[in-house]
């Protein structure tokens, strides 16, 4: 007998989990606010823990087409430009986790999702229909949408966003803080740049209140560039006008050093993003309840600065497809096994982002210890073992 599934939110989670639980006999039917999938954010970073899920899924070739493989990542002192230390993303990280490491556009990766879904499942997506409310009616929950349609299915699955509308009627916890953190977000076309300015690896530069971190995407061709720099929101983010100006990026890193002032101005546009968060998830509770569950930002948002955002959706899509088909007849028991598996994982990645942007922004003593460090132990301090060995299979 087959299990129903309603998906909210057509994002990069909502979609993985489309994909995950269809491959284990699901039916699902995702709905997304928006009335078009197009060009949404920029780039993201997908550690082995990542990769290694897609390569599960048959996403391999779909990657090779779409995603780079830079060599290692760079970090350097935004002031003078001095190379901290590296870390090798290279065959040595294949090795040790499984998998490559590789950065994507954010459109490409929701794109190859999306093909997987229509090539392989009778996924059912519904665009400007997105779910406002739900309720519960005996063994099943009735999601109901903007437009007054009413879906029924065994579970219900937030994967709505940071402003997750699934959220707010399953814990009713208020909305997300604002970081005080601003992020400009551009992509500039490799042959646009001075041979000086191309890369194909990843480099963080870091300096005081503020980072900029830059990685190919497009299979190299294009280069995604993220400022974070500390100010303050004027308007109301329900309304956020994500238009940037550029004289006022390069006023904040007027103290940086030529070359990456240099490549802030070469950037011919910038989109501006308010970044904010949760505080890092503090029981299975709050991932689950019954027959509804959250995913991805709608249930851990985070800063970016562990590169895992989308990553911790993905993760969570394939732990839930595992969650249900170990438990097709008890689907409450099947969504508290999930979140029982993924709240402190996610949970510590919420907390070391936190603290990475702290000590990525640093001033003083507290930069002069990082540098020292970075610079003493390289690998050791920049790999993160713990999160690329991917999730426990229990």
């Amino acid at each position: 007998m087959s299990r129903e599934l309603l998906i909210a939110g057509g994002g990069i989670g909502g979609m993985a989990a489309a994909l995950a639980c269809a491959r284990v006999g699901w039916v699902v039917d995702l709905h997304e606010r928006s009335d078009a999938f197009g060009e949404v954010g920029a780039g993201i970073q997908l550690g082995p823990n990542v990769v290694r899920v897609l390569e599960g899924w048959g996403l391999t070739g779909a990657l090779e087409r779409f995603a780079a493989f830079p060599p290692h990542l760079a970090i350097r002192d935004a002031l003078n430009g001095r190379e901290l230390g590296r870390l090798d993303l290279d065959e040595s990280v294949v090795r040790r986790y499984g998998a490559r490491y590789a950065t994507i556009h954010r459109a490409d990766m929701h794109s190859l999702l999306l093909q997987a879904l229509q090539d392989t499942t009778s996924t059912r997506i519904h665009l400007s229909n997105w779910i406002s409310s739900f309720e519960l009616a005996g063994d099943r929950v009735v999601g109901s949408t903007i437009t007054g349609m009413q879906y029924s299915a065994d579970a219900l699955i937030g994967a709505d966003g940071l402003w997750s509308r699934v959220r707010e009627v399953m814990l009713g916890d208020g909305t997300p803080r604002f970081s005080g953190h601003l992020a400009y977000r551009a992509l500039v076309a490799q042959s646009d740049l001075p041979a000086s300015l191309r890369s194909q690896h990843v480099t963080s530069w870091l300096g005081p209140r503020f980072h900029v971190v830059q990685y190919p995407v497009k299979a190299g061709r294009m280069l995604n560039v993220v400022a974070v720099v500390h100010g303050r929101i004027d308007q109301d983010l329900d309304h956020w006008d994500h238009g940037a100006n550029a004289a006022d990026l390069q006023a904040a890193l007027f103290s940086a050093c030529a070359p990456l002032r240099q490549l802030i101005a070469a950037v011919p546009a910038w989109r501006l993003w308010a970044l904010c968060d949760r505080p890092p998830v503090g029981s299975a509770q709050e991932m689950a309840l019954g027959r509804v569950a959250l995913l991805g930002d709608a249930a851990h948002p985070m800063r970016p600065y562990l590169a895992q955002g989308a990553g911790m959706a993905i993760e969570d899509a394939a732990v839930l497809a595992q969650s249900l088909e170990a438990a097709p007849g008890d689907v409450p028991s099947a969504l508290e096994a999930y979140a029982k598996r993924r709240w402190q994982r996610c949970a510590r990645v919420q907390a070391r982002s936190a603290r990475n942007g702290r000590i990525f922004h640093a001033r003083g003593p507290m930069k002069w210890g990082r540098d020292w460090t970075i610079a003493a132990f390289g690998r050791w301090v920049l790999d993160v073992p713990w999160l690329y060995r991917g999730y426990t299979a229990s």
